[in-house]
C-alpha cells in the first residue's frame, strides 16, 4: 500500500499524510563545481509551483550537510525570507557533498462518533510518544495510525564525483544511485535504487517534474515505479534542472503503528551532452 507524502516539512508537516499541493526542494546554484574550494548557494522552499518562491522558505535549521568524508558542514549565511530560505557552502574536500535532511514521527488520524476527523498531534504541534494512549482512543471509527518518514535531499561536487555520502542510514526512504546524481545527461538513461529502512524498497512510485512549469500549459511529469530491486530508470527528455518525488508505504509497521510510509525528494542538474 502506497500513499503520496511531501517529504520535509515545517514543524506543522513534520510527519504527514497524503502529499499537499505545495512541493518541498532544496535548490543549488549549481551542482559541479571546480576550482579550489568553491562556494555554491541555495535556495530551500516549499512553493505550489517547482523551482518558483510563493509561499514559504523551508527552514534552515531543519537542513544538513555532509561533507564526503562524513563530517558535517556548517551552513553559512542562511536567511529566511518571506518566501524561501538561502544559504552558502562552502566545499573544502574535494568530492560530493549531501544537502538536505530527514523528519519522522507518529500521526493517527479518526473519525468522532459525530462524523468529526480528528488528527493527533494536531497541526502544528509534536508527537510526543508517551501520550499516544492517552491521546488516541483505540476504539475510534476508521483510525488509522502511521509512522512516517520524510527526506529531502540534493548533491553538489567539488571536482570529481564520489559515492561516501550515499552510504545507507536504514531509516525510512532513501536513495543509493547507480548513476551519479551529479554526472547526469540528457541523453542518457539514469538508475537509481530505492531502499526503505535498509531494504530495497519494490514497487516505490516516482514522479519526475521537469523545471518551468508555470511557464507551460501542462506539468509535463512522467511517473515510474521501481522493479523488485527497488530501481528506476529515468531517459531525461532534454537539459535542466529536475524534481523528484518517491513514495512508499507498507502495513509492516512495529505497534502502535498500523502502517510505515516514506517520502524521499531529490532535485538534479541534468546537463546537455
Amino acid at each position: 500500500m502506497k500513499t503520496k507524502l511531501t517529504v520535509i516539512a515545517l514543524a506543522c508537516l513534520a510527519v504527514s499524510l497524503p502529499a499537499q499541493a505545495h512541493r518541498f526542494w532544496i535548490l543549488p546554484a549549481a551542482t559541479v563545481l571546480s576550482g579550489d574550494e568553491p562556494w555554491v548557494t541555495f535556495d530551500a522552499a516549499i512553493s505550489n509551483d517547482i523551482f518558483y518562491f510563493n509561499h514559504f522558505p523551508l527552514p534552515a535549521e531543519r537542513i544538513q550537510a555532509t561533507a564526503p568524508d562524513g563530517s558535517s558542514v556548517e551552513l553559512q549565511n542562511a536567511h529566511a525570507g518571506k518566501h524561501r530560505t538561502v544559504f552558502d557552502l562552502q566545499l573544502t574536500q574535494p568530492g560530493t557533498y549531501r544537502v538536505g535532511g530527514l523528519t519522522e514521527g507518529l500521526v493517527a488520524t479518526w473519525k468522532t462518533p459525530e462524523g468529526e476527523r480528528h488528527r493527533w498531534p494536531g497541526r502544528g504541534e509534536t508527537a510526543v510518544p508517551s501520550e499516544f494512549d492517552t491521546a488516541v482512543p483505540k476504539d475510534a471509527d476508521e483510525l488509522s495510525v502511521t509512522y512516517g518518514y520524510n527526506r529531502i535531499e540534493t548533491y553538489v561536487t567539488a571536482g570529481a564525483p564520489s559515492d561516501g555520502v550515499f552510504a545507507l542510514s536504514g531509516k525510512g526512504l532513501e536513495i543509493k544511485p547507480v548513476t551519479h546524481p551529479n554526472d547526469l545527461y540528457a541523453g542518457e538513461a539514469a538508475v537509481f535504487q530505492f531502499f526503505f529502512n535498509g531494504e530495497p524498497a519494490a514497487g516505490t512510485s516516482v514522479t519526475v517534474v521537469p523545471d518551468g512549469i508555470r511557464f507551460r500549459d501542462s506539468q509535463e511529469d512522467f511517473s515510474l515505479e521501481a522493479d523488485a530491486e527497488g530501481r528506476i530508470s529515468i531517459d531525461w527528455p532534454g537539459a535542466g534542472r529536475y524534481w523528484l518525488e518517491a513514495e512508499y508505504g507498507d502495513d509492516r509497521a512495529e505497534p502502535p503503528a498500523m502502517f510505515r510510509r516514506g517520502g524521499y525528494v531529490l532535485t538534479v542538474e541534468v546537463l546537455p551532452q
